[in-house]
């Protein structure tokens, strides 16, 4: 009877995390697969080129192809996953080495989603013009220092390696369905096996041992003991975990003006690193530009802006830095936030 009980317990977790996964794998599909098709026709009427022509000279400049620019574009104004689409359709007739791959996806988990996440750091009270400087220049800072790095080095030259399969547009349409039928599948392996890695940290322990190794670090960053805790949740679950409770807190008073805005800023450049760290291990990215570098960049950079900031008089950090949100709109994004189905992306 024991026994029996523990079964149907194991049973009714694993029936919960399928449709769980499910549930967030169909939200995505619904994007992706129109964007699927989009690239395809695009591709076939040679207006990639076209397109990705604006982004070019600064995909060039941190050593990726022009036609790249499409990729981090339509991930900044979607999702990380509707970026990773378009760059499989793409990947076969536009081979890159590791250290590219690191490169272009450490510029996408710096900035991407930005409508979505930069509303949510909106509503909280910073001001859209810098958050969207913050998030697109950093991602264009460390893609030209790991693109330096790495040719300094000659680290990662090798091909990368796909878990999932590149199109080549080589192939007629009834491949090119195939191989993306067989894209989609994995992704839903890749959400569900992430889902079921968050719950084992959780029931580990590993995700509250993080919160005990970064709530010093913050500390020293200069973020009040106030917002630490919520930063912490937004930089290991995601910017909609820890933006929503950064806009509770708003709504009740509790944070600083300052300390929110350093916490978000933080959040910004370095959100989800579990989830999204191992979502780019397997596009052939290395944790030494998707984890480390971006990490390492985050708290430098916050540690310089705390600083800087702390000299600002208050009309000054208010006039261009924050602007103080009502409370009726911080309770609607509350609500919004709750039905991010995958925080992060």
């Amino acid at each position: 009877m024991y026994i029996g009980v523990h079964v149907m317990i194991f049973y009714s977790i694993i029936y919960t995390t399928l449709r769980e996964a499910a549930a967030v794998t169909w939200d995505l599909f619904k994007i992706m697969i129109p964007i699927i098709i989009v690239v395809k026709v695009l591709q076939e009427v040679g207006a990639i080129t076209w397109l990705a022509w604006p982004l070019s000279p600064v995909m060039e400049c941190v050593g990726l192809p022009g036609s790249m620019g499409l990729v981090w574009a339509t991930a900044m104004v979607n999702n990380i996953y509707s970026g990773i689409v378009v760059y499989l359709s793409l990947a076969g007739d536009v081979p890159l080495t590791a250290a590219q791959v690191t490169v272009l996806a450490t510029m996408i988990l710096v900035a991407h989603s930005l409508p979505v996440e930069l509303e949510i750091v909106r509503k909280s009270g910073p001001k859209l013009w810098f958050q969207a400087l913050l998030r697109i220049g950093s991602a264009f800072v460390i893609g030209i220092f790991l693109n330096r790095i790495y040719g300094w080095g000659g680290w990662l030259q090798e091909k990368s390696v796909l878990l999932l399969k590149p199109h080549s547009g080589n192939h007629d349409l009834l491949s090119w369905g195939i191989a993306q039928c067989e894209n989609l599948f994995w992704i839903f392996v890749i959400i569900l096996g992430l889902l079921v890695l968050m719950k084992v940290l959780s029931g580990l322990g590993i995700t509250k041992m993080l919160v005990c190794l970064l709530n010093p670090v913050l500390r020293i960053l200069g973020i009040g003991s106030e917002a630490a805790p919520l930063t912490i949740v937004g930089m290991v679950m995601g910017l909609g975990y820890g933006g929503g409770l950064i806009l509770h807190e708003v709504k009740q008073g509790r944070v600083g003006r300052r300390d929110i805005f350093f916490a978000l800023s933080l959040m910004g450049l370095a959100h989800s690193v579990i989830e999204d760290t191992l979502l780019m291990l397997s596009l052939g990215g290395h944790i030494s530009g998707i984890l480390v570098a971006r990490v390492g960049f985050a708290l430098l950079f916050v540690f310089v802006l705390v600083r800087i900031t702390g000299r600002m008089s208050d009309n000054a950090f208010f006039r261009y830095f924050f602007a103080p949100p009502s409370p009726s709109a911080a309770e609607r994004m509350t609500v919004m936030s709750k039905h991010i189905p995958f925080p992060g992306k």
